[in-house]
């Protein structure tokens, strides 16, 4: 399975199943969430072995018609991957107001490091 499925496993029913790996669809009703991994860390053995499992650093990002609602989502998305203890989530960075100018979506995001 992929991080992108492994994640999505786990936030898939947030914002009424509106939960997209890298971007949503034009025309996604809001709230939605999306997710992107944005870096990880390497496992390397002396053996050469391939690990089992990988550090992945997932963003990700809650859109909103308002801060407000973009806020709660989010703590949402938080609570979601705290409570997934198969992924020994560390939550790396606090939620942070974001705006999209184009769509005029207001936002947040967030940075999590999974063990997946």
């Amino acid at each position: 399975m992929t991080p992108h499925e492994q994640i999505f496993a786990v936030l898939g029913a947030l914002a009424d199943g509106r939960v997209f790996p890298g971007l949503a669809k034009p025309g996604t009703p809001l709230p939605y969430v999306t997710f992107r991994v944005i870096s990880g860390r390497a496992i390397n053995f002396v053996t050469g072995e391939k690990p089992a499992k990988r550090f992945v650093r997932v963003q990700v990002n809650v859109w909103a018609t308002s801060s407000i609602e973009a806020f709660q989502v989010a703590m949402q998305a938080e609570d979601t991957l705290r409570a997934a203890k198969e992924l020994q989530p560390e939550v790396l960075t606090g939620a942070t107001d974001t705006y999209d100018e184009v769509v005029k979506y207001r936002g947040a995001m967030q940075d999590f490091q999974l063990f997946l």
